[in-house]
């Protein structure tokens, strides 16, 4: 029996984007996948169009998106370009669209069924906290919001607050899928002496790493903190570095590869986020990282981020600290004892099943399949 042909875009590189290589490994269950996005083919697709890594999407014609000619900007960019040449005459049962740029792109497709569009982020407010960004380029991401989002036949991001807001600004209601990390079969560790807090992620300026290192270093327990960080501002991880020197509670490490990550987090005890609400997506952040320290089985210590904190009360595996200074994380770090992580360990380990990946990636297969089974919107 032939499989629905299903057609996955992402403008990024699929092969190592955790969001969008659970859809493919997911919907491959169901779907013959193809898949549309940067470098090579990701594992298990029935074909690859692999997009240039010198026509980056965020490259708009400037003087157009200046203008306000949207359409023109859009439909001139290389990225777009390139994709409706190479997906000209192919035909589909579907489009799952990855983020506000793909969806005007599928929504241009044969489809027999229509389009879904997964947003990862609250796209209108992204990079609020720019001057220029929000000058300029956030108009043209409303456009595209009004223009091609609404028009989708179903939609789904990441966060209850996020999906909110869609619905308010645009009308369209939003299914929510978490960043949930798959599930892994890990026991909780002992704790630590003294207490080992990680923060594993992206080494940026703006997501409070020195305000958490200098915590710890303050911190009346004993604890210590690794920072386990990708290069993306090697300055400031230069920096972290150098203040690490001045301490023995503070390390920063190389990054782990994503497939090792949860086995090495689970030697810790604590993983540690505070991030400081900047921006609107800031605000209501609901991370990878968040999921991977509950299926590390660790405690977690968070700031007071809405999402993060309705999951937290839901399953107590951790404490939330009164805000987003250093101040406020050295109180709570202070008052960490072994029995309470043990107990947060615990706590994590009762959640893993119910916060894992497989439980989220079902709400794509069901989206997917509503689409396959609703009425043709064209014919054979």
């Amino acid at each position: 029996m032939t499989r629905p042909r299903l057609l996955i875009i992402s403008f990024s590189t699929i092969a190592s984007d955790a969001r969008v290589l659970k859809q493919v490994r997911r919907l491959s269950a169901d779907t013959e996948v193809h898949t549309l996005g940067y470098g090579p083919a990701p594992a298990g697709v029935s074909s690859h169009v692999r997009v240039p890594d010198e026509l980056p999407i965020w490259r708009y014609d400037r003087a157009a998106v200046i203008l306000r000619r949207y359409h023109s900007a859009y439909w001139s960019n290389a990225a777009i370009a390139f994709a409706t040449d190479a997906l000209r005459g192919t035909r589909w049962d579907a489009v799952l669209a990855n983020d506000v740029d793909a969806v005007g792109l599928a929504l241009a497709q044969d489809s027999v069924h229509g389009v879904h569009a997964d947003l990862h982020e609250y796209a209108p407010r992204q990079k609020e906290d720019v001057p220029r960004w929000r000058l300029f380029i956030a108009p043209f991401v409303r456009w595209m919001c009004r223009e091609f989002v609404t028009e989708a036949d179903s939609v789904t991001t990441l966060g209850q607050g996020i999906a909110d807001e869609y619905r308010r600004e645009y009308g369209f209601r939003a299914d929510v899928v978490t960043n949930a990390t798959p599930f892994h079969a890990l026991e909780p560790g002992a704790v630590s002496r003294p207490i080992r807090l990680v923060h594993s992620g992206a080494g940026l300026r703006d997501r409070n790493l020195m305000l958490m290192a200098k915590a710890v270093a303050e911190a009346e327990t004993d604890v210590t903190l690794d920072f386990l960080l990708t290069a993306n501002d090697p300055e400031y991880i230069d920096e972290l570095r150098r203040f690490a020197q001045s301490t023995n509670r503070v390390r920063v490490l190389d990054p782990v590869p994503y497939d090792r990550l949860i086995s090495t987090l689970n030697s810790y005890d604590v993983g540690v986020f505070l991030l400081p609400p900047v921006n609107f997506n800031y605000r209501w952040t609901l991370p990878n990282k968040f999921f991977d320290y509950v299926q590390a089985r660790l405690g977690v210590v968070i700031g007071p981020s809405p999402e993060m904190v309705r999951v937290l009360g839901e399953h107590s595996f951790g404490a939330v600290t009164d805000g987003f200074g250093a101040d406020d994380l050295v109180r709570t770090l202070s008052g960490l004892t072994p029995a309470g992580v043990e107990e947060w360990k615990q706590a994590a380990d009762a959640a893993a099943s119910a916060l894992s990946g497989e439980r989220q990636t079902e709400i794509w297969a069901a989206a997917i399949q509503r689409l396959l089974t609703s009425p043709a919107k064209a014919s054979a």
